[in-house]
Parts: C-alpha cells; structure tokens; sequence
C-alpha cells in the first residue's frame, strides 16, 4: 500500500484518495458552462417569470437567484444558518425548507426576510405553493415524516397529515384535481364525486410510498383558512398507496400535456406512471445509481434524469430510450429543471460540486456529444469541445459535511 506524507491524506483509503483525484481532475472541465457558487446546491427552481433565472438553495444557508445568460449570482437571499433543502415560489415571495426544521420567506423585489414557518420537529425536505381563490397555501413535508398545510399569508398552521412512516421528501399536486373555479370543479376521474371543492396533492417519502392526500375546502362557501379535514385517498379505490419502486422516491413530476405521474428514486430508476392506467408504470428508465431528479419538456417529447452519477441523460418520452447524455458534473446531481418556451427549451442542473450548468436539448448537439463520447472511451483523444447554449435576451463544517452526507443518503 502506497504511503503519504500529505495531512490531508491522513486516515483516508486508497480508493477515498483515488475518488478525490478523480473529482479534482474532473473539476476542471467546462461543459455546461459551469456558474460556480460557493457552496454545495440542494434544489434549483425555474423562475415563473423569467426562463434566464433560476433559484437555488445552498448548503450554506443561502438561496440566490442566477442569471444563466450573465452567470450573475449576487442576487442573494440571507438569514438561515444551516442547510436550505427545497425551494417554492409565489409571485412575490419565495420559501425554503431548512435543516433548522422551519420554513423561511423573503419578499423577492426586497430580499427582506418574511414569515417564518414552525411546526416541524425535523428537516423540512420539501415545500409546495398552491394558489387557491381566497387563500394562498403552503404545504411542507419533513424527516419527521409529517406534512403541514399552511396559511402562506399568515403563517397559520392549518392541518397536519400524517399517513408516512418515514420522511417526507417530495411534493406535488395533481393538475386536473386543480379547477379552473372552485365553483366549476375540474373533471377528476379519482375524486369523491360527491366531494367538489378538492384538490389532490401526491406525496412520496423514504418509505417507498406515493401517498394521495384530498384536501377539501368548505363546501357552499368561499375558500377560506378553515379546512375540512384531508383525508388519504388511500381510504377510496383504489385502497393501497401506489408502490412502484421499492425503496426511496426522491421526485415526483407532473406530466405539462399527459398528466402522468413522472418519479426518480433511489432504486435507480425513473417512471411514468399512467393517468389512464391507474398509476401503474408504462415506461420505466434504466438511469443507474440514485436518480435525485426527473424534469419532462412541454410536449414529453424528452425526459431528464439526473442522480448520483454526475450524468444529465435524457431520455425518449416516445419510446423510453436515452437519446442524449451531458457530461460535466464532478459530484452528485441535486435538481434539474428545463426552462425556455416549447422548442427553445434548455435543461438546467446544480449539484454537490456547487455548480449551475446549462445544458442543450438540441439533437443535433446531443448526437454531437455521444459521438464524441464513444470516441473517447475507444482511447482517440479529441480536443475537449464546450458546448455553450446561448440564452435568448430577456461552507460547512465537519459535522455539519457529516450531517449532510447522511441526509443524501437517505
């Protein structure tokens, strides 16, 4: 066994010193035009109001919105202390989960710290923001394996659902539970008919579970804070949760045009699962390792995955195929988001690197990409290649490195 006189290399492995020079190497490459950030990224959300933004949540503490067309990353909201899990975001305010069991708000055009959530009594992992007429809701999932539904106005604790065993991780509401009108409810196929004033928010946990949660608004009366209390529609057929991977789910994303359920779990793979077919998979993509995030185009026409590989692949939406893989993370991929209208859309991924990078979902650039691929793994060198997308105009300490590794693993 080889020796070192290095401090830094003190009680590591041959392999841990391997995998380190292997990162560092890696590190230095430029695909996805890389906007490096300061600290470890958690979650990415596409900014509604601008497809050349995105807001990010750090390890460090902070959010900050990043300009991918400049690499402008100053635009920074401050105030928690430990790690920042997930993102949502209204018109005016944005929220993050954190490590210190609470939500946190800023206001967007001031960055001044807002309403502050409490009622959790581990990790917030994830948060959704849902509109409704007459009142705003924020509903929170946590590592105490609860989900709470807030007055996002008010920071109001409305309701407290409990039906996992584990932590929570992901959130997500059902589009076609949502109505044009509470007083013209939408057609939903797996609804109560005789319940109209409903939405349906799908929840996923480490327990495997994808759980349906219907929450119901008074009926006869205005939206209001007053909640009649949500039940599971695991109490309605079907009578079982949806259990389609058999450990952890780490995502959960809506269909734009099919409405189909889309997951990417820890098992290392993502689904589809159908509407039409009772939430039972029809595609299944074989990415390896976890997948950490799943993001689909306007028209389905691709799938992203991303995970612990460090590879953005993209995937079929036709066939289940992988059509196209990118490069250039050198650590754990958190998130990826695809932002830019239907046809001019780019693919956006952040990771444990600390890295933002933009990627093309051009078939031309991808083909590109794995030819050049291939070439490099038959030993012919080719000169390193950077793709750069063109956008149109418009630290931690040890214990605290311990802590997060854990949760990534979970």
């Amino acid at each position: 066994m080889s020796r070192s006189n290095d401090p830094d290399h003190f009680f590591q492995t041959t392999d841990s010193l391997a995998e380190s020079a292997r990162k560092a190497k890696k590190s230095t490459n430029k695909y996805g035009s890389p906007i490096q950030l300061s600290s470890k990224v958690l979650a990415i959300a596409a900014d509604p109001t601008n497809s050349n933004r995105v807001y990010v949540a750090e390890a460090a503490g902070t959010a900050r919105r990043v300009v991918l067309e400049t690499g402008n990353k100053s635009y920074i909201f401050r105030g928690p202390t430990t790690p920042l899990t997930s993102l949502a975001i209204s018109p005016f305010i944005l929220y993050a989960g954190s490590w210190d069991k609470t939500i946190w708000s800023w206001d967007i055009s001031t960055r001044q710290p807002g309403l502050r959530f409490r009622g959790h009594t581990d990790f917030v992992k994830c948060v959704l923001f849902v509109p409704l007429p007459g009142l705003d809701l924020l509903i929170s999932g946590s590592s105490d394996a609860t989900i709470i539904l807030w007055n996002a106005s008010t920071g109001k604790k409305l309701q407290v659902l409990k039906g996992h065993s584990m932590g929570v991780l992901a959130l997500a509401i059902d589009p076609k539970s949502y109505p044009e009108s509470w007083t013209t409810p939408a057609s939903n196929s797996n609804s109560d008919p005789d319940n109209t004033n409903s939405i349906t928010v799908f929840s996923t946990s480490s327990d495997s579970a994808i759980l349906r949660w219907r929450i119901s608004l008074p009926s006869n009366s205005p939206p209001s804070s007053t909640f009649s209390s949500p039940k599971p529609l695991a109490s309605l057929p079907p009578l079982s949760p949806l259990a389609p991977h058999p450990t952890s789910i780490y995502a959960l994303v809506f269909g734009p045009s099919s409405q189909d359920l889309y997951t990417a779990s820890a098992d290392g793979t993502s689904m589809r699962l159908s509407r039409a077919h009772t939430w039972t998979a029809d595609t299944t993509l074989p990415h390896g390792d976890y997948v950490r995030s799943v993001s689909v185009s306007h028209n389905e026409t691709y799938i992203v995955t991303a995970g612990r590989d460090e590879d953005v692949k993209i995937w079929s939406g036709d066939t289940g195929t992988e059509v196209g893989r990118w490069v250039g993370h050198y650590d754990e991929i958190t998130g990826v988001v695809i932002v830019g209208e239907a046809g001019r859309e780019r693919i956006v991924s952040t990771g444990i690197d600390g890295t933002v990078r933009v990627w093309s979902l051009s078939a031309e650039e991808m083909e590109r990409a794995r030819r050049e691929r291939e070439a490099e793994e038959k030993g012919v060198e080719k000169e390193e290649v950077v793709v750069v997308v063109k956008m149109p105009k418009g630290g931690l300490t040890a214990e605290e490195e311990a802590e997060l590794a854990e949760l990534m693993e979970e």
